[in-house]
């Protein structure tokens, strides 16, 4: 599969959260340009806390399951498309602005299964 130019979708359910354009990637992440969709903007603070507890991950146990909290909130509330293969079943995303950086996995990270993931 290429990535430059691939476009990746995030979902509510069926509501479009918003599209990834792909323009670069250092394996596994690849990362975009974010162009929000209907959807985002109930999300958007939800993300910025994200990026901020993980800034902190480091400072010990309690931060790393703060993270990890609002990092299961994202997770469990939306669905990463692949152009290719359709949703993914595990991702981590970060979004910052109109920037995107994630990596993705066609099977729980948990089963460690290469093929296909990135």
């Amino acid at each position: 599969m290429g990535f430059e130019g691939d476009i990746w979708r995030l979902l509510r359910g069926p509501e479009p959260v918003g599209d990834i354009v792909i323009d670069g990637h250092d394996f596994p992440w690849l990362r975009g340009r974010f162009v929000p969709g209907p959807g985002f903007e109930s999300l958007r603070p939800l993300f910025a806390r994200e990026l901020a507890l993980i800034d902190r991950i480091d400072e010990g146990p309690e931060a790393s399951a703060a993270w990890e909290a609002a990092y299961d909130e994202i997770s469990r509330s939306l669905t990463l498309v692949c152009p290719d293969d359709g949703p993914v079943a595990e991702f981590l995303l970060h979004i910052d602005g109109e920037r995107a950086r994630f990596r993705w996995s066609l099977t729980p990270f948990d089963q460690g299964d290469e093929d296909g993931d990135a």
